[in-house]
């Protein structure tokens, strides 16, 4: 799936809840999602700095977004990898 494609429904999903707050990036090798949570959960495909970062592979990511994968069970078995604020990758629930 293309890039531009997940950011749209990305964009879609973080719309339709409250704000996150911070600022988080998926990290899937040479692309990346930025959702910048302090401006409306705006949704982006910019690779910044942010106040937690998720790195994650493509097909992993994808199923994590369709609600195949369990974020929690990703995280312990090493799928996924967290780095910097914790809580914020908390909140990924209300955006998945």
């Amino acid at each position: 799936m293309d890039i531009s494609l997940i950011v749209s429904e990305m964009a879609k999903k973080a719309a339709g809840v409250a704000p996150i707050g911070n600022t988080l990036k998926f990290n899937m090798g040479g692309e990346c999602i930025y959702i910048d949570g302090n401006n409306g959960n705006a949704v982006t495909a910019e690779d910044k700095d942010a106040d937690c970062t998720i790195s994650v592979d493509k097909d992993d990511f994808l199923a994590l977004t369709s609600g195949d994968l369990n974020p929690m069970m990703a995280f312990m078995s090493g799928k996924i990898k967290v780095d910097g604020d914790m809580s914020v990758a908390m909140k990924l629930q209300s955006l998945l």
